[in-house]
């Protein structure tokens, strides 16, 4: 069954650092572009960082951009999200997603999508 998995999230405070993985099982990730989403408590989900299936472009929103790196490693079947200097507004559920990757990240129907992960930044 394909379908991906996110892990890495946790409590960290204010000024710290989280690396979340985005792992595929069942499909091979080097084919396609790969986006991280997030929701908080009551807000709509927001595209924040994608990468092309080669590496060779990404894209991140402006919130985001001086603090968080998208990588990937295709070997490993896998897309990292490198967060650091992590705000209190940061926390969130965050996910990953198969995505159409240029001045933002696009998901459609056949898409696949993780469960999520929790990230919480608080003291």
């Amino acid at each position: 069954q394909a379908r991906l998995v996110e892990s890495g999230g946790g409590l960290v405070q204010p000024g710290g650092s989280l690396r979340l993985s985005c792992q595929a099982s069942g499909f091979t990730l080097y084919s396609y572009a790969v986006g991280w989403f997030r929701q908080a408590p009551g807000k709509e989900r927001e595209a924040i960082s994608c990468i092309t299936d080669n590496g060779g472009s990404t894209w991140s929103t402006g919130s985001v951009r001086e603090r968080f790196i998208i990588t990937r490693d295709n070997q490993q079947n896998r897309v990292f999200l490198q967060m650091n200097t992590l705000k209190p507004e940061d926390t969130a559920q965050y996910y990953c997603a198969t995505v159409t990757c240029g001045f933002g990240a696009r998901t459609g129907v056949n898409d696949y999508w993780g469960q999520g992960t929790q990230v919480t930044v608080s003291t």
